[in-house]
Parts: structure tokens; C-alpha cells; sequence
């Protein structure tokens, strides 16, 4: 993914103030504006200076993305790490389905679908008060289990002279067994205070899994790449799994090809209905370090008629045009 410079798009320093920003946005702005520029690929670059301006004009979004560009370096490739968007708490809404917005993949990547900022109402004495929004990483197994965890959000805050620090909150969430990733957490009163006796806001947590060592999740089936030896896949066995729950036995069927998908009905994250799990077989071989497994791997290499790339061939060839030699 690409880093955008937002600093650079609007040729304004890291410390520019609130003002500066908007006095350099208004003057790319009309120079940029396709209803009236000339300016070759003014469409494009009027998108560009919109994005960076509104990244830079909304405090909580600049103060994100400020911490997210502490770890680019100019001229490398922007590669975030899993769970590098968590954490930061928004106010507004999101976008609801089918409203209109365009930016870049690096933007959504940032701020997800939060660009919209829904404002509390104007001269009046008492108003709800904004919902909040924010990313959460969450373990596998908790999501499989439920679980009652400590939660630690980051909010942007700014100080009387405009400056924009980030503090941190932590609050106690249920996490809910079997929630899926993209799935949201609803903590009522949670978001930003109402106006006058108005009430709070809600906070809402988007759900996202912490990478896990072993297994890869897809909806809620659960995958595990499950290491077998030679004569195990050949002759078949029985060996212990685990799973996010207890560990199994499984039957690797004999002649078992690496790739073969073996299910265990029921044990993905629960629902309704549940996922499974597959074990997915990858074939271990042993090194052949020693003298007496390289006597091993020779008698086997004369013990079998066997040509691991046979197949190879005869689709090459049936591949080859009519005449060709």
C-alpha cells in the first residue's frame, strides 16, 4: 500500500496549525476545482487535496494518522502491520449503506468507512450526545468462548491552545461467544456527553481478530495447517490436533495427498449454525542429515516405480499445439 503524504499533497509543514491548513486547502482548491481549472488532471488532483484536507482538518483523524506516520520512512512502501488501525476511538457515524464516498484505499484503510462526523444540534439546549465508533483486536479463542476483557481506546483530545494530544481510556467489554470479525460491540453511553439533559452517545466496537499461531478463520470455519510425516499420509494414522477447545484425535486416512481438507464438524466458532474445522495435510519430510536416513531415502527411492513430476509431463504435452515438436 502506498503512504500518503497528506502534509506534502497540501505543501503545508507537520506542525501547521488548524489555520494554515484550511488557507492552503481554499487556495489548491480553486486552482484544482474541475469547473473551472485547466490544469491537467484537475479532477484527480482536486480529489487528492479534498482527501488530505479532510484527513488533516478533523483533529481525531489528523491525530490518527500522525501516530500511523511515525513508522513510514520516505520512499518505502507503507506496510501496516495486522491490528495497526485498532484502537483509535472516532466520534460521528458511519457511513450508512449505499451513501456516496470515494477515497483512496489508503484513507478507507485508515479510517475504515468513519468520514462521515454527524455534528450535535445548533441552538438548542439539549441534544444527544455523538456516538463514537473504534476498532478492537480480540483473541480467537475469546471469541469462541466468550469472555469478559479489558479494552484500552486511544481518543484524540485538544487543548485550549489547538493542540491535539492522545489520551487513553479503558473500559470493561463482553465479548459475546461466536462474534465474527466486522461484527460490532454496542456500549450505550459510552460516545461523546449530550448537550444541556441530553443523553450520552453510544459507543460501537468493531470486532477484529488478533492473528493466531496456528489457525486462519474464514467466516466461521476454522483452518489449521496440520504437518503429517511420509508413511503417515501413505499408510494413514491417527494423531492428536488441537483446536480451540481441546485437543483431538483424527484419523488421517491412508494414500492422503498434502492439501487433503479433513473436517471436524462443529468445531469452528459457534453459531447458527456452527463452523467446522478442517485440518488442512501438508507433508513433513524428514532431513536427511545422517548416513542412515540417506540410506532411507535410497531404499526408498529403489523401492518405488514412481515419478513425482509424471503428471507434469503429460499435461505439458497435451498442452503442446497439433505439429509442434
Amino acid at each position: 500500500m502506498d503512504f500518503k503524504d497528506y502534509y506534502a499533497t497540501l505543501d503545508v509543514p507537520k506542525d501547521a496549525s488548524a489555520d494554515d491548513i484550511k488557507r492552503a486547502y481554499r487556495k489548491l482548491a480553486r486552482k484544482y476545482h474541475p469547473d473551472v481549472s485547466k490544469e491537467a488532471n484537475a479532477e484527480a488532483k482536486f480529489k487528492e487535496v479534498s482527501e488530505a484536507y479532510e484527513a488533516l482538518n478533523d483533529p481525531e483523524k489528523r491525530a490518527a494518522y500522525d501516530e500511523v506516520g511515525k513508522r513510514w520512512k520516505r520512499g518505502q512502501e507503507f506496510q501496516p502491520p495486522p491490528g495497526w488501525d485498532a484502537g483509535f476511538e472516532f466520534s460521528g457515524r458511519d457511513f450508512e449503506p449505499g451513501e456516496a464516498f470515494d477515497h483512496s484505499a489508503f484513507f478507507e484503510a485508515l479510517f475504515g468507512r468513519h468520514a462521515g462526523r454527524a455534528q450535535p444540534g445548533r441552538g438548542t439546549r439539549q441534544a444527544q450526545g455523538e456516538d463514537h465508533h473504534a476498532k478492537i483486536l480480540i483473541d480467537l479463542e475469546d471469541a469462541y468462548r466468550g469472555a469478559q476483557r479489558g479494552v484500552s481506546l486511544r481518543v484524540p483530545v485538544m487543548d485550549a491552545q489547538g493542540r491535539v494530544t492522545m489520551h487513553e481510556r479503558r473500559l470493561d467489554v463482553h465479548i459475546p461467544q461466536g462474534i465474527r470479525e466486522g461484527q460490532h460491540l454496542r456500549l450505550a453511553g459510552q460516545g461523546g456527553p449530550g448537550v444541556g439533559k441530553g443523553t450520552a452517545g453510544d459507543l460501537y466496537l468493531e470486532v477484529a481478530y488478533k492473528p493466531h499461531p496456528l489457525f486462519r478463520v474464514d467466516g466461521r470455519d476454522i483452518y489449521l495447517d496440520l504437518p503429517v510425516a511420509p508413511w503417515e499420509a501413505a499408510l494413514g494414522a491417527a494423531v492428536t490436533v488441537p483446536t480451540l477447545d481441546h485437543p483431538l484425535q483424527l484419523t488421517i486416512p491412508a494414500n492422503s495427498a498434502g492439501g487433503r481438507k479433513l473436517r471436524l464438524k462443529g468445531k469452528g466458532l459457534p453459531g447458527e449454525p456452527s463452523g467446522d474445522m478442517y485440518a488442512v495435510l501438508t507433508i513433513a519430510l524428514p532431513r536427511a542429515d545422517t548416513d542412515a536416513a540417506r540410506k532411507a531415502y535410497r531404499a526408498m527411492a529403489s523401492a518405488f516405480d514412481f515419478d513425482p513430476r509424471g503428471e507434469l509431463y503429460l499435461r505439458s504435452a497435451s498442452a503442446q499445439p497439433a505439429g509442434a515438436h
